[in-house]
């Protein structure tokens, strides 16, 4: 009979414990290591751009036997003709002989003749900038020989450059991510014009200030909008973290730079009471909405699925089975969005596929595997938002376009670092709303920001920017 009141042996039980403790907590960690070693764009939120040299390619498709280039009965992409009030100079070439049997042709288009052939050559001009010098004359009176000089009116020289090149310039900063002296060069050297760094930055500050009323509409339009897809971003103030929030509907997208990721953000992007549907992922502050009101991004689900896959043991069988329902439903979706089939088509297959999503993942969260485990309980907790898009019209199952739209915002955060001062912070958000909507709406970025600086230097509203109808 083993004895219990040994001191050695109730010494060794102990020793051993801590051992087996210790060895379980060491294999734990070394798991969740080897799992964040293994992460890249196809099973976490990393961007591709991030993935190591050993990950699996984004987008992995059969060689399909075709040749590289443009495809038989393709939509070809051909150059557009500019219309003849944007060209200065046309050169003719007139036949003078008939190709046939050289008899002399009239200078002048019969009614028989067809259209002429065309091909536009575009060039930049040695000085593309125009300079207009405003003079103060003097006179000498030959009376009494007083001196009286004109003076060139204040708000001419208020400002060194016009509306339309300096809104050109801050649009380079913003949203084509040029740093102030990159700037600086390509006016000196494209335009000819010299321009201090100093410029640079209040023609920021003046461009902020006049898309100020823009980014009002917008917010309002966003936050009353019956569906739109949210999606934040780090962000740095003064090499402080915050976050920059993004809204996005058909027809506008709205930014803000808030100091929080949680509920005070998103009360900032969407206001106190939060109207329409969201699409966004699993983040807890979107948990503060209804489900009645939430589309969760199964593109998000997709990469989570792929990782329970490759966890190996029992997850992988929970990760694979949800992987294979998952392509059902970007499927059926597919079908319906380009098909005949109607909204009650796709509503009645999701119906059938939905009951066996809902018992994969409860078989999940009862697996051995603690991630696999919790990350199934996450999306049981949020199941009746998988499926908000079958029932919503304008809502899609992924979140692809708030993620596109916060894109340009990832990039300028990585070449510039954030913003150094609260106005900086108000110059992104204003911009990347006016510019992101404008495309949205496929209108001309350029003119609009120039109407705008002008307004502003003239004292008068903004124009609108978004077109009703």
């Amino acid at each position: 009979m083993e004895r219990t009141d040994c001191p050695g042996c109730r010494q060794r039980d102990e020793v051993i414990a801590a051992l087996r403790r210790q060895l379980a907590s060491l294999e734990a960690r070394v798991r969740d290591l080897e799992e964040r070693l293994g992460r890249n764009s196809s099973n976490s939120s990393r961007p591709p751009s991030a993935d190591p040299p050993a990950a699996p390619a984004p987008v992995v498709k059969p060689p399909s036997g075709r040749k590289p280039g443009a495809q038989p009965g393709h939509s070809a992409s051909l150059r557009q003709r500019l219309p003849a009030e944007r060209v200065q100079h046309v050169r003719r070439f007139v036949p003078t002989h008939c190709r046939h049997c050289q008899a002399r042709l009239p200078a002048q288009a019969g009614p028989h003749d067809p259209e002429p052939s065309w091909h536009q050559v575009a060039e930049l001009p040695r000085y593309p900038v125009v300079i207009t010098e405003y003079q103060g004359h003097a006179r000498t009176c030959p009376r009494c020989g007083v001196v009286t000089r004109a003076a060139i009116p204040a708000a001419l020289k208020a400002h060194s450059l016009g509306p339309r090149l300096a809104a050109a310039l801050a649009f380079l900063t913003g949203r084509c991510h040029l740093s102030k002296r990159a700037v600086e060069e390509v006016v000196e050297t494209v335009c000819a014009v010299p321009v201090a760094l100093g410029t640079v930055s209040r023609l920021e500050q003046e461009l902020s200030q006049a898309l100020a009323a823009a980014h009002t509409e917008v917010a309002q339009a966003v936050r009353q909008a019956p569906v739109k897809n949210v999606d934040e971003t780090g962000w740095k103030q003064a090499g402080r973290l915050c976050w920059l929030w993004a809204a996005v509907t058909g027809t506008a997208a709205l930014f803000v730079i808030h100091a929080k990721r949680g509920l005070g953000g998103l009360t900032a992007l969407l206001g106190e009471s939060v109207a329409g549907v969201v699409g966004s992922d699993r983040w807890s502050a979107y948990g503060q909405l209804p489900l009645s009101q939430r589309q969760v991004c199964w593109a998000h689900l997709r990469r989570d699925f792929q990782a329970m896959a490759e966890r190996g043991g029992a997850s992988a069988k929970v990760g694979a089975d949800l992987l294979l329902l998952t392509g059902v439903v970007f499927d059926l979706w597919y079908q319906a969005r380009a098909g005949p089939r109607g909204r009650r088509w796709l509503q009645r297959l999701l119906e059938e596929v939905r009951p066996d999503v809902a018992d994969v993942l409860r078989r999940g969260s009862r697996c051995r595997c603690a991630p696999t485990a919790a990350t199934c309980r996450e999306i049981l907790a949020v199941e009746a938002a998988l499926w908000t898009f079958a029932y919503h019209d304008g809502v899609e199952p992924t979140n692809n376009a708030a993620e596109r739209a916060v894109r340009p915002a990832v990039l300028w955060r990585k070449r510039s670092f954030g913003c150094h001062s609260a106005g900086g912070c108000r110059f992104v958000e204003r911009l990347l709303t006016v510019v992101q909507t404008l495309r949205l709406q496929r209108r001309q970025v350029l003119d609009y920001l120039q109407e705008a600086v002008a307004a502003h230097r003239a004292g008068l509203p903004t124009p609108k920017l978004l077109v009703a109808g």
